[in-house]
C-alpha cells in the first residue's frame, strides 16, 4: 500500500454545479484520501491509495462528471422534440 497524489486540471470545469460535481464523484471512490479543487488556478489534487484506486480511474471518474454536466443540445438529432 502507497499513498500517491495526482495534480490535474480543471480548466474546462468552470461552473460551481461541476466543481461541486467533481468533488462529490472523488470522495465517493474507494481509495481517494482527499480531493482539492483550485478553480483559481484550474488546478486539483488527489490523495489516493494506489491498491484501492489508480490514476486512471480518477480521470474517468473526472471526465464522466464534465461530460454529464455538459448541457444538451436542443438541436441534437438524438433529441426526440426536433
Amino acid at each position: 500500500m502507497a499513498i500517491q497524489q495526482v495534480q490535474f486540471s480543471i480548466k474546462n470545469i468552470d461552473d460551481a454545479e461541476g466543481i461541486e460535481g467533481v468533488i462529490t464523484a472523488l470522495q465517493n471512490m474507494d481509495g481517494v484520501l482527499a480531493a482539492e479543487l483550485s478553480p483559481e488556478s484550474d488546478t486539483g489534487v488527489v490523495k489516493f491509495e494506489d491498491t484501492k484506486t489508480s490514476i486512471h480511474a480518477i480521470k474517468a471518474a473526472i471526465r464522466m462528471v464534465d461530460y454529464v454536466t455538459q448541457p444538451f443540445p436542443v438541436d441534437a438529432p438524438a433529441n426526440p422534440k426536433n
